[in-house]
């Protein structure tokens, strides 16, 4: 054959291998469809502030128009322990996806030693032979082998210096995608940590957001129960005098007394629990117990709602709530793990080659009669696992199964979370209208109340009951104040996404 024909032979066999060599066994992942309503369903009739399909501001904490709060999800975004070892855990699994795709390139290693060795007459060295009798002096002058005609007698075989240098590669070459598959398994782990933190990030907000409204919900009851107690210990002072004066009797005075001493066992505890809402939202921020007691321990009001509350179209919510990217990214692993379970079945290929230079003498080394090489390629193949290859097979395709399955749960999950969330906002809205009603009609009984008493028209338990009923109803319209609040709090963490644009996380990257 002539040397052009041989050029042609080894192109196309080179193009005919590197077409081979671009193939993949197994699924290939196509990205599940979710399907979704045109529209967000409305459990209960539209109240004062509802919820509309205008895009939805990545920094919701920011509807409820209160500084320190958005002061508090900044931090809790920086300084969250909770998310930064999720962000360590994002750049283990970008760790693990390098390791993983380091298996597509040529491994090339460089390796020098120097030994001083002795070889044994009666050991393997005594089955060879020399050419000819020389002294044992210079056998190690590297001009003849070992052997016993070599080193006769007691004296054995002498000792010898063995310095050498050289490197070596291996490549596997990827007939069957075995190695793409496992990068592109690795890549979509990374990917679905990625969401895994932005996961803890919607969830951490929410609950700075609820534990926020929880701490202002504690000190509006308080400041309720103070004013009420206030009101107690100006009965108890009127009843006095009415006793003193004859118009009243000692049942009365020990009555209200009693009412006084009520409302202020219940002062303890209120306080006890701001305590521990300064304490949740310290730890959220990675500070110690106290460390906002000065920030946030003046009293302010709940965070009202505004009138509209952006959601977003229900088309977007795949793209944005990172369970379902997260769920997704599981199922594309899996999918890709049977790739690499059926590549199992077939040969495996590596083309490997090393080059070393040895030398009895030091001064041996330099030259070109001291290389020794070695290169070709090597084939392995299973011929019998014991039927491991097929049971794993089989696991890889039920874990497949288990992922498809997993993904339409936490679909199906999401849809059920935000219906829950849109009802508990109206019903909330709801209940907080008819308890300002209530609240209203209780002030002018309590006054209407007081009035009889003072003019001897009524006794004085009826005055305890009425101002304990508004003391309930002022208490639970607090309360109805707060679940609207934090409906919306959790409405925005059933929604999900567009966090990542105000708190990036490492940009994807691509399978090589």
């Amino acid at each position: 054959m002539s040397g052009s024909k041989r050029v042609k032979s080894l192109s196309l066999s080179c193009l005919l291998f590197l077409t081979t060599a671009g193939c993949s066994v197994g699924p290939d992942f196509h990205k599940p469809e979710v399907k979704a309503p045109a529209q967000w369903h409305d459990a209960l009739p539209k109240a004062e502030s509802y919820v509309t399909t205008a895009s939805a501001d990545p920094a919701w904490w920011k509807l409820f128009n209160d500084p320190a709060l958005t002061r508090l999800e900044e931090e809790v975004a920086t300084s969250n322990l909770d998310l930064k070892a999720a962000s360590l855990r994002l750049s283990e699994s970008t760790a693990e996806r390098r390791i993983a795709s380091a298996a597509q390139f040529p491994r090339i290693d460089g390796a020098a030693s120097y030994a001083r060795e002795r070889a044994s007459s009666n050991g393997i060295l005594g089955l060879l032979g020399t050419l000819e009798q020389r002294e044992a002096g210079t056998v190690a002058n590297g001009a003849q082998g070992f052997g016993p005609a070599a080193a006769p007698g007691s004296v054995g075989n002498p000792s010898f210096n063995l310095p050498q240098y050289g490197m070596s590669a291996s490549w596997e070459v990827d007939l069957w995608g075995h190695v793409r598959r496992q990068v592109e398994a690795a890549t979509a782990a990374m990917h679905g940590m990625e969401e895994l933190r932005r996961d803890a990030l919607v969830s951490l907000m929410a609950e700075t957001a609820q534990d926020y409204i929880d701490l202002r919900t504690t000190q509006a009851q308080i400041d309720i129960l103070n004013s009420n107690i206030d009101i107690a210990r100006k009965s108890v002072k009127l009843t006095q005098l009415r006793f003193e004066q004859g118009a009243a009797t000692k049942l009365d005075v020990a009555e209200s007394t009693g009412q006084l001493h009520d409302f202020e066992s219940r002062l303890s505890p209120l306080k006890s629990q701001e305590i521990h809402m300064l304490n949740a939202l310290s730890f959220l921020i990675a500070k110690e117990p106290g460390a906002l007691g000065a920030e946030l321990g003046k009293h302010q009001a709940i965070p009202p709602v505004p009138q509209e509350v952006p959601a977003g179209l229900p088309s977007e919510l795949a793209e944005r709530r990172p369970d379902i990217r997260m769920a997704s990214e599981r199922l594309h692993a899996a999918t890709a793990n049977i790739g690499v379970a059926i590549a199992d079945f077939f040969p495996r290929i590596t083309l490997s080659g090393s080059l070393d230079v040895q030398a009895l003498q030091f001064s041996g080394l330099g030259s070109w009669a001291s290389r020794q090489y070695g290169f070709g390629p090597t084939a392995t193949f299973p011929i019998f696992e014991g039927g491991r290859l097929t049971g794993q097979l089989h696991l890889r395709k039920a874990q497949q199964q288990e992922a498809a399955t997993m993904f339409q749960r936490t679909v199906l999950k999401a849809w059920e979370e935000i219906d829950d969330a849109m009802t508990a906002f109206t019903a909330a809205q709801d209940q907080r209208n008819r308890l300002e009603e209530a609240v209203h009609e209780n002030e002018i009984a309590v006054q209407m109340a007081k009035r009889q008493y003072a003019e001897g028209a009524s006794d004085f338990l009826n005055v305890l009951t009425i101002q304990n009923t508004l003391l309930s109803s002022q208490s639970n319209l607090v309360n109805a104040k707060a679940h609207v609040s934090v409906a919306v709090t959790h409405l925005y963490r059933a929604l999900g996404g567009g966090w990542e644009n105000i708190y990036p996380v490492q940009p994807k990257q691509k399978a090589a």
